[in-house]
């Protein structure tokens, strides 16, 4: 049984060695690398994986070499840009796998890019001339999904209208704890934020005024999801790459559908119906969402 224990976990020791050997190469060669051109800040629960996938068939968009997010400008700044760098590909190697005159366009995604309350400014300060790409589900599901995904992995223990009654006390302190001590990563800031993540004006809005609105496109999941064509083709003239017509699309992550409570689903409508105007301005466009009245 030993011997078997070992051979399975094999294949996952060998993987971690060979990306933290990777990226003490990249940390190495990093003047050499790419660095990203735009980055999917999320939202979470919001689409974000099955728009890395669908970017990641386009032939000028180069991933980094390991993950779809690194995870650096909210949980692992303290590691240093050469580290950061060293999970692009090497630019010469990226510019001969895409297509003649074109050149490649670098990205990354993380889903808690948006919510963290530093990586934003930190991504505008190290990355003035990046896009960011973000990501917005009608929060009020939103909130729900993420329950339902903290719960499956284990992360909440608490029953939905329990989760969000603790949520206050839970994350009271904790942003600011964030920003005093850089080092520190709350578990509940992460984990147990359902309606603070679907504040999305207020995470987006002060960004806005550092890199600039135009360097922002924000696409509404639920338009992502009913015309995927259509919304990628906008997203590449605002990256600045070809149009480029999707082979497959593919939804991931989906949790199987359970019915919220009609108390959480009133509390949470309730919630978020004052802000909505000001968010659908902002973005420049109406939700696609049920009306939040």
């Amino acid at each position: 049984m030993l011997a078997d224990a070992v051979r399975d976990a094999a294949p996952a020791m060998l993987r971690r060695l060979g990306r933290s050997t990777y990226v003490e190469v990249g940390r190495r060669s990093a003047p050499f690398r790419l660095t990203p051109d735009f980055i999917l800040i999320g939202g979470q629960r919001c689409g974000t994986t099955s728009l890395f996938r669908a970017l990641m068939q386009h032939p000028q968009v180069v991933r980094p070499t390991f993950h779809k997010g690194i995870n650096y400008f909210d949980v692992h700044y303290d590691r240093g840009e050469a580290w950061y760098t060293g999970h692009f590909p090497l630019s010469a190697v990226a510019r001969r796998k895409v297509p003649q005159g074109s050149k490649p366009v670098a990205f990354e995604a993380s889903g808690y890019y948006m919510f963290h309350p530093l990586a934003l400014t930190r991504i505008a300060r190290d990355l003035p001339k990046v896009r960011l790409v973000a990501m917005l589900r009608d929060p009020v599901e939103r909130a729900f999904s993420a329950w339902k995904h903290e719960k499956e992995r284990g992360f909440e223990t608490k029953d939905f209208l329990a989760a969000l009654g603790l949520e206050e006390s839970r994350l009271a302190g904790e942003a600011q704890r964030m920003i005093s001590d850089p080092t520190y990563r709350s578990f509940s800031h992460r984990h147990h934020a359902y309606r603070g993540r679907g504040e999305y004006l207020s995470l987006l809005a002060p960004t806005a005024l550092t890199l600039g609105r135009h360097q922002m496109h924000i696409m509404y999941s639920e338009d992502f999801f009913s015309d995927p064509l259509g919304e990628f083709s906008r997203l590449a003239e605002f990256l600045g790459i070809s149009r480029y017509d999707l082979t497959r699309f593919d939804r991931y992550n989906a949790r199987p559908s359970t019915s919220m409570p009609q108390r959480a689903r009133q509390e949470l409508t309730e919630h978020f119906a004052p802000s909505r105007d000001a968010l659908e301005a902002f973005v420049g466009r109406p939700a696609p969402w049920p009306s939040l009245e």
